[in-house]
């Protein structure tokens, strides 16, 4: 695992690899070690990559620097993550530019079948404030896992909010876990280790430069079921935030605010152009994300079991092993064919069997 490992860091630190570049080398080779190990005119064939591209993997030898990230990792109990790693947050998998591996440190399932990030403005006001804990305070009986970006204002408020509220909660970093930034938060960081986490795409050394922040924000949109703006201007981070939640087909709320308040335009502005929808209260969040759902008497439910298919009885036998599954398990876990599986999911739906969420997650009704 350590070799395969050794691999996989080594491919993010290539010039001129990012995400989108490793996407297409890992699915035409299958394994970071293999693109290492191919020529460079193969390498320069694949789709992104090219001359320039194959020369760098053809001519990488730092795997010292890989090799220090592991020991870094096993010394202060970090979890490599990579995207064929059943922890990964598998919501990512769906997005074109999921990062090829993440650092994970933590308890929380990143996995969790009911995600939500919240974002907002550094400099919020006592309106948002209130807002993001009402939010998270009735949040707290459906389970959720709160994420955000660590930062000054909304997101450190989400975050103790969630902390109080015994919610788990996990801040993604735009740094390597041997640093902390805002350094302020060290001790909110280390209560959300005790139920939560911290989770960064980027290496131990790596330092919180400018441009890692709008890397960290697809990551917090990408892996959740819907994004909620509390408060923003009409530029800054939780603006882009907001984009990528949409780029990505994710459910994005947007809380009105004063007309007059400057603080409240980014988010009025998301409204108006048809990009956010209204929040007004965390149960018209819930039906809006169909999370708000009454369970399944046994007796009807083993009534309908006779008239499914095998493939539609396997779906829904790991549906009832638990409460929602994303596509990707069900492919793994059920050793059907793609096709077979979206046959099935597709008959289920049509008999009002199971309920497609957010992220290409299901879920039986």
């Amino acid at each position: 695992m350590e070799d395969s490992l050794l691999y996989d860091i080594a491919l993010t630190q290539v010039p001129g690899i990012g995400p989108v570049q490793a996407k297409f080398l890992l699915e035409h080779f299958h394994s970071a070690q293999a693109v290492f190990k191919a020529g460079k005119k193969e390498l320069s064939f694949i789709e992104g990559i090219g001359e320039v591209r194959a020369k760098a993997i053809k001519s990488f030898q730092d795997f010292d620097a890989a090799l220090s990230e592991i020991t870094f990792c096993e010394k202060h109990q970090i979890q490599i993550l990579t995207t064929n790693n059943p922890q990964y947050p598998q919501r990512l998998l769906h997005c074109y530019d999921a990062p090829t591996v993440l650092y994970y440190r933590g308890n929380a399932a990143l996995n969790n079948s009911k995600t939500i990030s919240i974002i907002g403005t550094r400099l919020h006001t006592d309106y948002g404030k209130q807002i993001t804990e009402q939010i998270i305070e009735a949040l707290v009986p459906y389970n959720i896992l709160v994420i955000s970006g660590l930062a000054f204002g909304i997101d450190s408020i989400a975050h103790k909010a969630a902390i109080k509220q015994q919610l788990p909660t996990v801040g993604v970093l735009a740094h390597g876990l041997s640093t902390l930034y805002p350094p302020q938060h060290k001790q909110l960081a280390k209560e959300m280790l005790l139920n939560g986490g911290l989770l960064t795409e980027f290496g131990h050394n790596i330092s919180p430069e400018k441009h890692n922040f709008p890397k960290r924000n697809r990551i917090v949109a990408g892996m959740s079921d819907a994004t909620i703006v509390i408060e923003t201007a009409t530029k800054g981070g939780s603006m882009i935030t907001a984009e990528l939640a949409i780029n990505y087909n994710r459910d994005l709320f947007a809380v009105p605010g004063r007309l007059t308040d400057a603080k409240s335009s980014g988010c009025l502005k998301l409204i108006q152009q048809n990009k956010a929808i209204v929040f007004t209260n965390t149960q018209q969040l819930l039906e809006e994300l169909g999370w708000l759902h009454k369970p399944v008497k046994a007796p009807a439910q083993r009534s309908l079991f006779i008239d499914l298919t095998e493939d539609e009885k396997i779906l829904v036998q790991l549906l009832q092993q638990q409460e929602t599954l994303p596509i990707d398990t069900l492919y793994l876990q059920s050793g059907l064919s793609s096709s077979n599986v979206a046959a099935a999911i597709l008959n289920l739906e049509l008999q009002n069997l199971i309920t497609a969420l957010p992220g290409k997650m299901y879920r039986l009704n």
